[in-house]
């Protein structure tokens, strides 16, 4: 894949929008709607089983769940909105424009907001993209879950 399509796929902190579960194109949000289809009215029987299988009292915040989960339509950090409020990075790379984190002479920087977590990982992939290139980085990553 080229870098300018990589571009649609990879968040200027990188990770992978089209594997979020808010993307409008992205796997998530499709095997959610198929799997939505799949169970159709089954709300009749998960009471039903619950008598007997207890697990199915959880259905009912299940499928608010993946109701949420098959409604949710970003188009990616690039191009819609993220998701996360306070994201340091959405409008820091613009004002530099750059298109990837470690692509400043700051990184790795505090401007982020991230927790400790998310930084850690910010910071790893921004180190791995630089020292294998965009491109490569794709190629490695882009059959990984994003969480």
């Amino acid at each position: 894949m080229e870098y300018k399509d990589i571009l649609n796929k990879i968040a200027p902190c990188g990770l992978n929008c089209s594997k979020c579960f808010a993307n409008s194109e992205g796997g998530i949000r499709k095997t959610s709607i198929t799997l939505q289809n799949l169970l159709g009215s089954f709300d009749i029987y998960a009471e039903r089983f619950s008598s007997f299988l207890p697990v199915f009292k959880n259905y009912p915040p299940f499928k608010v769940l993946l109701t949420y989960l098959t409604e949710e339509n970003c188009l990616g950090c690039r191009k819609g909105s993220c998701l996360y409020p306070d994201c340091g990075v959405r409008d820091c790379y613009k004002n530099k424009g750059i298109d990837y984190c470690f692509q400043c002479d700051e990184f790795p920087c505090e401007k982020t907001n991230f927790d400790s977590h998310l930084k850690r990982r910010w910071i790893q992939i921004n180190k791995t993209m630089k020292e294998i290139g965009i491109e490569s980085y794709y190629q490695e990553s882009k059959d990984f879950p994003r969480y």
